[in-house]
């Protein structure tokens, strides 16, 4: 890296540890030196992303002291440390990824180990999910691309160096971006053509456009959020990719639901600490606290309480969230299960292994992809 780019890595790295989201600070900045090239730009966001998984080594919170922490010398020690761990991962002892890849109170609420912690280390996939039955279109027009496991049919990875968001095929709704993580999430679903579902936290649609794919755009879905933005932007994505099987309304995650339908099936993909996508954000390893942990579980026990009222006897409610945080995940179903007797386990399949479980959690060890927890239950006809 130049001395240039690395002086431009440095402020913006500067700017995230002052508390900006890393993918801000990075468009601004590079909006900012309009005069990069691609390659020049790519080195850039690979040296930030490289910096803030690589700088546990370098002091156990870089929050403290963000000059100190972001110098010249450590930002080149945090790509010497990545360029080591690809070529000789097995240098690394299993005790010095544990002491230093994230704060120490993540081994409190999660369950860490060497092998998870190096799948964390290693920057994860860029998965597409193709429209049904054009994948193997959308491999040939990419070529860079590696194809999912089994239970995926319409996943694959891209790993060439073009920006998806400009590729034609992309404005012509022939893929989205979706982590197969996420994906996993609605093929567990299982939703059935004829059925309605409620996508109660829905954001800005990855998931309610899959639900109406493998609904092949039959039957409704209802897709609901607090920010009127991300349905704005979720309207505007359907319609790329030809979704219309859905309505939306906005849900506030209390008691009075936006609706008075009763669903067949109800996924409530929560606000959560975000943990399982550290290895794509690991900025958020630096940001995110045990506090922050504790008020999402809560959280998402009261989307799950309001949720509820919305399923008609026989209905699924499932559960999700991009963490293994066991406070956000076991405990919350413990919960639910304790508060809401009339709710029975339901069994899911996962579509990696075919193991069927009432609760399943998705790592980067299996996936290449962020890690993701998912619980079902019914409520009996």
């Amino acid at each position: 890296m130049t001395a240039r780019l690395l002086e431009i890595t440095q402020q913006i790295i500067r700017a995230a540890l002052a508390g900006e989201r890393v993918d801000k600070a990075l468009r601004e900045g590079l909006a900012y030196h309009r005069r990069l090239t691609v390659d020049e730009k790519t080195t850039i966001a690979q040296g930030i992303f490289t910096y803030f998984r690589w700088v546990g080594w370098i002091t156990p919170d870089p929050m403290k002291d963000p000059e100190k922490a972001s110098g010249f010398v450590e930002i080149r020690r945090t790509a010497e440390l990545a360029a080591r761990f690809s070529a000789k991962p097995g240098s690394f002892a299993d005790d010095e990824l544990l002491a230093h890849w994230a704060p120490a109170w993540v081994a409190e609420v999660m369950p860490v180990s060497a092998s998870l912690v190096r799948a964390f280390q290693a920057p994860p996939l860029l998965w597409l999910r193709a429209k049904p039955g054009e994948r193997e279109m959308l491999a040939g027009s990419l070529q860079d691309v590696e194809i999912a496991p089994k239970g995926f049919p319409d996943a694959l990875a891209y790993t060439g160096p073009d920006d998806l968001f400009r590729h034609p095929l992309f404005h012509q709704g022939a893929f989205e971006i979706q982590d197969l993580a996420s994906q996993a999430v609605g093929i567990m679903c299982d939703p059935q053509e004829k059925e309605t579902w409620w996508d109660a936290c829905a954001g800005e649609g990855g998931k309610t456009m899959h639900l109406a794919q493998l609904k092949k755009n039959k039957g409704l879905i209802w897709a609901s959020d607090t920010a009127q933005w991300r349905l704005d932007n979720l309207k505007r994505r359907a319609a790329r990719g030809g979704v219309f099987n859905y309505r939306m309304a906005s849900w506030k995650g209390d008691a009075n639901l936006p609706t008075k339908t009763k669903f067949d099936g109800i996924l409530v993909d929560a606000p959560c600490s975000g943990m399982g996508t550290w290895g794509r954000n690991p900025q958020a390893r630096w940001t995110t606290t045990a506090k922050d942990v504790q008020e999402l579980a809560a959280l998402q026990k009261q989307l799950l309480t309001h949720a509820v009222k919305g399923l008609k006897p026989g209905g699924r409610l499932i559960y999700s969230v991009c963490t293994l945080a066991r406070p956000e995940c076991d405990e919350v179903v413990e919960s639910i299960s304790a508060a809401q007797p009339q709710l029975r386990p339901l069994e899911l399949t996962a579509p990696f292994s075919g193991a069927r479980s009432a609760t399943h959690s998705i790592t980067p060890l299996q996936t290449r992809s962020n890690a993701m927890f998912v619980a079902g239950w019914h409520l009996p006809s």
